[in-house]
């Protein structure tokens, strides 16, 4: 007798396929710095789509079950290998610049850079990366102490300290510091647009001045954390950019006089309150050319420039593009939103900075 499947009056329901999770190695080695380590699983392990659900799988892998850093002893639950499954491989810096990298380690970044996996360092950790040769012939960066010495190291490699990362596609450089910070928040942008990546700051608790949605996070460095007093000023300032933010009306909002606003704002914040404010607006510009088709002119209102004459020469002498060069390589022609996999090299970085600063 034949057997007969019976189905309770329902065609068998689907199986949904489980989504497949973007892995990211994060490898640890002996002197490993501990901060550069934990940009990337704190970025990364943050990052939500809409529905709360993670988008990174964060796996933090070494050739050995232990490290040493200058603190404390590693354990990792990962072994090396899984670099050769990620889609995202993660190199932090590394305490000494001639401590001895195992072989194993540059095998394995060499298989994966073959691969075409996509490879970025941070801080010093581009002194590794530089080791396997995949360097050669392009412009990185790294921490502005060590970016002599790299050139010593590695001639074939250009090296901009100026800068906070440097973007060649598949293989990726920052500077120290927060610069790790910016770059991985750029990884998520490019992964999973803007808005993704403004949420998983936000989630980081990453202060206010990479907050918000900005498309490069770098448009000035991180301060200080701002004390009682400017914390709430600069959440003010954040909310109110396209009204009149004259020193007078920013010196009333926080009661205290132009002169004592002015020194106690670049001793705590690291510049006048003008630069940034004006850095602010072009944050929210960038924000605003990337998830609207709001035209210059509307976006050069809303942020509270004067013109949109006014947002295109603040814009390039701090982005380093025009408004609509940027916006063609951070968002699809079509749709109007945010290229996920953009391959488009854009650097920005203190030189800008300091130019659109003296100009106040």
């Amino acid at each position: 007798m034949a057997k007969k499947t019976t189905f309770d009056g329902n065609a068998p329901r689907r199986r949904r396929r489980r989504r497949r999770l973007h892995v990211v190695a994060v490898i640890v080695f002996d002197g490993v710095v501990l901060g550069d380590l934990a940009m990337p699983c704190e970025i990364f392990g943050r990052a939500c789509d809409v529905e709360g659900k993670r988008l990174y799988d964060v796996r933090v892998c070494g050739l050995h079950p232990n490290a040493e850093s200058a603190h404390v002893r590693l354990g990792t639950r990962w072994p090396l290998t899984t670099v050769r499954h990620a889609d995202t491989v993660i190199i932090p810096g590394v305490d000494d610049l001639d401590r001895s990298i195992p072989d194993a380690v540059l095998k394995e970044l060499r298989r994966a850079i073959g691969r075409g996996a996509r490879v970025a360092s941070i801080c010093t950790g581009a002194f590794v990366l530089a080791r396997t040769g995949a360097l050669d012939g392009l412009a990185v960066t790294t921490h502005w102490a060590a970016a002599s010495e790299f050139a010593r190291r590695f001639p074939a490699v250009t090296v901009n300290p100026d800068v906070l990362y440097v973007d060649n596609g598949a293989l990726l450089t920052s500077a120290g510091a927060a610069a790790g910070l910016d770059l991985c928040l750029h990884l998520v942008r490019r992964d999973f647009g803007s808005e993704t990546a403004a949420h998983a700051a936000r989630a980081a608790v990453m202060p206010l001045e990479r907050a918000g949605g900005q498309a490069q996070f770098i448009v000035h460095e991180q301060p200080d954390l701002p004390d009682a007093t400017f914390g709430p000023l600069l959440v003010w300032l954040d909310e109110n950019l396209s009204k009149d933010l004259s020193l007078p009306l920013v010196a009333r909002r926080a009661a205290m006089s132009c002169r004592t606003l002015s020194r106690r704002f670049r001793e705590r914040v690291g510049m006048t309150p003008a630069a940034w404010i004006a850095c602010a607006r072009i944050r929210e510009a960038q924000r605003l050319l990337e998830t609207t088709r709001l035209s210059v002119e509307a976006i050069a209102e809303a942020v509270g420039f004067r013109s949109a004459t006014v947002l295109r020469e603040r814009f390039r002498a701090t982005v380093g593009a025009s408004p609509l060069t940027y916006r063609r390589a951070f968002v699809s022609s079509d749709s109007g939103t945010s290229v996920s996999d953009r391959r488009t090299p854009l650097r920005v970085g203190r030189r800008a900075k300091t130019e659109m600063l003296d100009s106040e």
